[in-house]
């Protein structure tokens, strides 16, 4: 009895430690990223955009490809669709999760405004030809999204 009392203690005194120590932390965090660590950059993730493009394509010429007899090929149709979908899915949520919710910025002035203007209506274009990518396997719907995906590098990747 007098072990389960002392345990009974010591979990009060660490729950009264943890109450107080929560009050001393800082109330807000700033940081420019969502997740404050530093792994990434602009260039990165644009170039893990252009991977995902790539994979798409890849994905768009197999599925085609077996299609030709999908009844031997239906699992590695299933594959590459599945394959596909998660790469236009991911350009999606960098476009969303990065470029427009921390990288592009409100304009402060009225010259910023046509550059900002510019950037959000190609972050849509670049969504949108993602999701396209989603729904078909036609090249020109590819090639419609590595030609914003050029674009897109042009406007928000390193100048270097």
């Amino acid at each position: 009895m007098a072990e389960a009392s002392y345990a009974l203690v010591v979990m009060k005194n660490i729950l009264y430690i943890a109450a107080a120590l929560s009050f001393a932390a800082p109330t807000q965090l700033s940081a420019h990223c969502q997740v404050p660590c530093g792994i990434f950059d602009d260039q990165n993730v644009i170039d893990a955009m252009g991977t995902d493009v790539v994979t798409i394509e890849k994905a768009a010429q197999q599925i085609v490809e077996l299609s030709k007899d999908p009844a031997a090929n239906a699992q590695q149709i299933v594959r590459w669709t599945n394959n596909k979908e998660s790469h236009a899915q991911s350009i999606q949520e960098k476009v969303l999760n990065y470029f427009l919710a921390q990288r592009l910025k409100l304009p402060e002035t009225d010259a910023d405004k046509e550059l900002y203007a510019k950037k959000l209506a190609l972050s849509h274009e670049v969504i949108v030809a993602a999701m396209k990518c989603k729904q078909s396997t036609d090249p020109a719907t590819v090639a419609k999204l590595k030609e914003l995906m050029v674009t897109f590098g042009e406007m928000f990747g390193s100048h270097e």
